[in-house]
């Protein structure tokens, strides 16, 4: 049977072929407790592909590229379902909390473990200063906190988060359930309105919703195809964290029934919220009307005059940020843990405590999102958009690693060194390289765009630099505890 039959996008996975057994062991993955439901990786799933890029970024992507931003969506969220399906293979062949860093390990060696390990920690390092920065920023929309200092908000949000995350998965689990049901419930709400608006043609602000919004300005590429292009590096962005849900497969029982369902709704979730509500804004109102200063929710509603829309909107942008660093504190702590096993990461960061959490990878995390507090004490006006961009390139490093894993997997199932399991990425060879040619785009679409995308992009060689820096500071260290595992395992056999 070939690989399109068993897979084909959107179908129910073949999920009685066994999963397949490694011989592969990760020192990283013992300890933990499997205290992750059905329930809570559905929403991980969910609260992965949705965030604040769709609540707030929408609006002035809206006004830079029209109604094709639709187009920009669409691609870029074929390209995360890739990323996150190749990952979904993964995990059913070997269930990992250090999911793609132990991918890594067992298919490039210990030198892709620490590359694709730094690379997450710099994707979410930054984008938790930028959750933070989020946080604060929109907490000031309230005038009970407009006098409080920005620096001081987002200490606020950065402690409460991590004392959740401190205490256990369940907790994490509960937290990241309940933001992903506010962010849905938004959506579904927004949609059901829009939908009604749409249908009886009522009036919004002066227009009559319909496809006229779009033919009479401008069509759907009102400002050319070029500015859809430019904005494909921010839509990417608004898919960081869709592989939330291959890292929380370490701490769930049952991988194998529960990871294969939680990955395919996000094909349909992606069309649903994203596009759909892109397309249905592009009706609702010409494209002109958004802007970069208001989320696209709010433009609507009040412009119908429903009452504390904007209050409303806020506080689920401010639960999208919120769901965002709580992600970011979970899935590193996971991540470094695993490179602390090998010794490519400090050994605190190996640490456990008795809620069987890796608090030493999660603490280090946040001290870098101190660091963000410090930025916006001292550049409250430009913090948000100085760590974007360097998020952005974690986000493709991170993607392309899990890519490269997957291509390589697929090898070793041609040569019989592994089996792969029933739930496959389609397509192979093919998505993987294709997917790979995307995120270059990427970076060259970044590399051609002027201000903070470009510098961001001619920082690579100085990241480069760091990792290769790194590598010869901790290789020593990675070759006796691969030494001494080896040794253990001998000892093991024998006895």
């Amino acid at each position: 049977m070939s690989d399109r039959t068993l897979t084909a996008a959107g179908t129910e996975p073949d999920v009685s072929a066994p999963t397949t057994t490694s011989t592969h062991v990760d020192a990283g993955d013992a300890g933990y407790s499997k205290d992750l439901k059905s329930r809570h990786v559905n929403m991980i799933a969910i609260g992965g592909a949705i965030g604040t890029g769709l609540f707030l970024g929408a609006g002035g992507r809206l006004a830079n590229a029209g109604p094709s931003l639709f187009i920009a969506y669409a691609v870029c969220g074929v390209f995360a379902f890739f990323v996150v399906r190749a990952l979904g293979e993964l995990v059913l062949y070997r269930p990992s909390s250090g999911a793609f860093v132990s991918y890594a390990r067992e298919f490039m060696g210990e030198k892709g473990a620490f590359t694709a390990g730094w690379l997450y920690f710099l994707n979410w390092a930054t984008t938790g200063i930028a959750d933070i920065t989020a946080v604060a920023t929109y907490t000031h929309y309230w005038g009970m906190f407009s006098d409080i200092p920005q620096w001081v908000l987002a200490l606020i949000a950065l402690a409460i988060v991590l004392t959740v995350n401190l205490i256990s998965v369940k907790y994490f689990g509960e937290m990241e359930f309940w933001f992903a049901i506010i962010k849905v419930g938004a959506l579904v709400l927004f949609m059901f309105i829009g939908i009604f608006l749409l249908v009886t043609q009522h009036d919004v602000g002066g227009t009559t919703p319909g496809l006229a919004n779009i033919t009479d300005n401008g069509g759907v590429f009102p400002t050319g195809v070029m500015p859809m292009l430019m904005v494909i590096q921010g839509v990417v962005f608004a898919y960081a964290s869709v592989e939330l849900c291959g890292v929380a497969a370490g701490e769930t029982k049952n991988p194998e029934k529960i990871m294969p369902k939680a990955i395919n709704s996000i094909m349909w979730r992606v069309g649903l919220f994203y596009v759909g509500s892109v397309i249905l804004l592009a009706l609702l109102l010409p494209y002109t009307a958004f802007t970069g200063d208001e989320s696209p929710f709010v433009t609507v509603l009040g412009k119908i005059g429903v009452p504390y829309a904007a209050g409303v909107m806020n506080l689920v942008v401010l639960t999208a940020a919120l769901s965002s660093l709580n992600s970011g504190l979970y899935s590193t702590g996971r991540i470094l843990r695993s490179m602390a096993m090998s010794g490519s990461a400090p050994k605190f960061t190996g640490l456990m405590n008795k809620g069987q959490v890796p608090y030493g990878g999660i603490l280090l995390t946040a001290f870098f999102c101190v660091l963000g507090v410090g930025l916006n004490f001292v550049v409250p006006e430009n913090a948000f958009e100085i760590v974007l961009n360097f998020a952005a390139i974690g986000i493709i490093g991170t993607w392309g690693m899990i890519m490269l894993c997957s291509l390589l997997f697929w090898h070793r199932s041609k040569d019989g060194r592994v089996t792969r399991p029933g739930y496959r990425l389609p397509w192979a060879p093919y998505t993987q390289i294709i997917t790979l040619v995307f995120l270059a785009s990427v970076l060259g679409l970044m590399a051609a765009d002027e201000g903070a995308s470009r510098t961001t992009v001619l920082c690579l060689p100085l990241i480069a630099a760091a990792l290769v820096g790194g590598w010869f500071v901790v290789r020593g260290k990675v070759a006796r505890v691969k030494q001494e595992t080896e040794l253990q395992q001998a000892g093991a056999e024998k006895a």
